[in-house]
């Protein structure tokens, strides 16, 4: 299907993933609302999804400040009456480097962001999606939330976040069904974020490939374009 006039809503846009969901469905006609800790990043990304044709909109949002993450869904609600699609994508990285080399500061800013922020975050766009004829919430969970993954180089505090979104999803699916919300999460392994607007993103890829960035996005692209009773709650990914 086509994503044209599609509203959708990106955490975490300024960079990686995020960045690269948010130019593709750009560019397929979708209204963009991106959103980054640093409105400098989230505005970038913005100007890309323009570039290609898109219509896009520019906030900032840290995920780890409650405040920060009311004055993103205020301003959001004043933007547009309705969203579509939210994605939860922002959650910020952590590499492994020794359990205990990581400052006090560092985990309990990867944990809010990541567990608290995406609950808050969902909670304060719930009304915009109620609006919507086809709202869906798509999680970037990550293998690190399957339990018994222990392949990834990510630090202990990011399993933990990705642990909560796991499991905050799995209910959440569950709860909003009977309102049409569909909740769609992604468990993809460590994967090559390449460049939407380079030459790679469009380079065929086999199975003795990593996974990329966008075999990720076309997940989404699929899951958002089935028709309303097709519920697909979740994506997991071998690890090669």
């Amino acid at each position: 299907m086509g994503f044209s006039g599609l509203r959708v809503v990106v955490t975490g846009g300024g960079r990686g993933f995020g960045r690269a969901l948010a130019v593709s469905l750009g560019r397929e006609g979708a209204e963009v609302f991106v959103s980054a800790r640093r409105f400098e990043a989230a505005e970038e990304t913005a100007q890309q999804v323009r570039h290609v044709g898109g219509r896009a909109h520019a906030f900032e949002c840290d995920l780890a400040d409650p405040v920060s993450v009311r004055e993103f869904a205020e301003a959001l609600a004043e933007t547009s009456d309705a969203v579509d699609v939210l994605v939860n994508n922002g959650a910020p990285y952590l590499d492994a480097g020794g359990f205990t080399e990581a400052t006090d500061e560092q985990v309990a800013e990867v944990i809010a962001a990541g567990a608290a922020g995406t609950v808050l975050v969902t909670k304060a766009v719930l009304p915009l999606l109620l609006r919507s004829p086809r709202p869906d919430i798509v999680t970037m969970v990550s293998g690190c939330g399957e339990y018994g993954n222990h392949r990834s180089a990510a630090h202990e505090a990011f399993y933990a976040a990705k642990a909560a979104q796991a499991g905050f999803t799995e209910v959440l699916s569950k709860r909003l069904r009977p309102s049409g919300v569909r909740v769609i999460s992604l468990y993809p392994p460590d994967f090559d974020d390449a460049d939407p607007l380079g030459p790679a993103w469009d380079e065929e890829r086999g199975t003795g490939d990593a996974l990329g960035a966008r075999s990720l996005v076309d997940c989404v692209r699929f899951a958002i374009g089935q028709p309303r009773d097709c519920f697909i709650k979740s994506f997991y990914f071998e690890q090669a």
